[in-house]
């Protein structure tokens, strides 16, 4: 992978030796939301809230850095581009933007506890509350002022709610930019008072482009590339997993287990003593993630086949796996035993 000058403070989900979307100018593909922002912006028709949904790892939060980019080094709406073009990395504008040090943009994530030393599993009201002290503040040269909340997702009810009350009366010259990997979670009033754009998956093309500009090595092995690439469905992020951090085994070990007629017990542990040693943080929310996955796309299968009551069954599992994951996360549980267990209430619903 290329070495590169990490300007962006550290995420919870941040990859060694990848760009945060705050600091990164590759943005492959969306030419068309793209095109869309830069002409509305261009004719003063910029709704004061986009919200940018897709799957995970397909550019939505560097689009959302390349769009306050575009606003705050173009000023005059008139004459801006007609597309978002990549920020200059050598220019003063992009370090601020990139070191969070612009006075114009906030960018609200899960927050980092100082006593913990850990992140937070969500995005709590205290961030949130934020944004009325950034709006309360005179407008750096006159410009727009960017509020990223990346993702929405990841709001509680008391977020979402205290963010909803901004929504509602933005000041003008301002812009929230929110990034959701599912809109239908997202509170009802926030999806009715922005514009949504909806990003496509990549293509395998478009994924191997932004992988070769980031430069990250695929397998020279044409099987395991494409399946690969296959896996990755559309998403730089699970595709740089995949590669760099035996994503692509520790997907195909999860689905010979949760979808065995009967359960490989020494396979399990196997797979739950790689995901939960020391230092195995990203290959744990790595299992976690696609077994979510799974489930997700179980339940979406079963609802457009018209089977009602599996689909609502898995669209609870679902929700009771994302809250399981949260509390051995929060009460720092036994990983082993967390992903045994969730290994096995997965063969058990598959087998249902």
């Amino acid at each position: 992978m290329t070495e590169f000058e990490r300007l962006a403070p550290e995420r919870h989900d941040t990859l060694e030796g990848v760009p945060e979307p705050a600091e990164n100018p590759v943005l492959v593909g969306h030419e068309q939301a793209k095109s869309a922002v830069a002409a509305a912006y261009r004719v003063g028709k910029l709704p004061h809230g986009l919200l940018l949904a897709g799957p995970h790892g397909i550019g939505k939060a560097t689009l959302a850095f390349h769009i306050a980019y575009h606003l705050l080094s173009h000023p005059t709406a008139e004459t801006t581009p007609e597309t978002i073009l990549p920020p200059d990395p050598a220019s003063s504008l992009y370090r601020q933007i990139a070191t969070g040090a612009h006075p114009s943009v906030l960018h609200l994530t899960r927050p980092f506890n100082d006593k913990t030393k850990k992140f937070a599993t969500l995005l709590t009201v205290d961030e949130i509350r934020r944004v009325s002290r950034f709006l309360s503040m005179t407008s750096h040269d006159n410009s727009y002022r960017v509020v990223i909340v990346d993702p929405a997702d990841d709001m509680n009810t008391s977020a979402a709610n205290a963010l909803l009350k901004n929504l509602e009366e933005p000041p003008s010259r301002t812009i929230f930019l929110l990034i959701t990997h599912s809109a239908g979670a997202l509170l009802p009033t926030i999806r009715s008072r922005c514009h949504m754009i909806r990003l496509q998956p990549l293509s395998r093309s478009e994924v191997e482009q932004a992988l070769q500009r980031l430069g990250v090595a695929l397998p020279q092995d044409q099987g395991t590339r494409a399946a690969l690439l296959e896996r990755a469905g559309g998403s730089v992020r699970q595709a740089i997993l995949f590669s760099e951090f035996g994503g692509l085994e520790i997907a195909e070990t999860v689905e010979v287990l949760i979808k065995g007629q009967t359960m490989d017990f020494a396979k399990a542990h196997r797979l739950a003593d790689a995901v939960s040693g020391r230092e195995q943080e990203i290959r744990f929310d790595l299992m976690n993630q696609h077994m979510l996955d799974l489930v997700s796309a179980a339940a979406e299968g079963a609802a457009t086949a018209g089977h009602v009551e599996r689909a609502a069954r898995l669209a609870r599992q679902w929700h009771e796996l994302r809250i399981a994951i949260g509390e051995t996360d929060t009460y720092n549980l036994d990983r082993k035993q967390h992903a045994l267990s969730m290994i096995l209430r997965l063969h058990d619903t598959f087998r249902m």
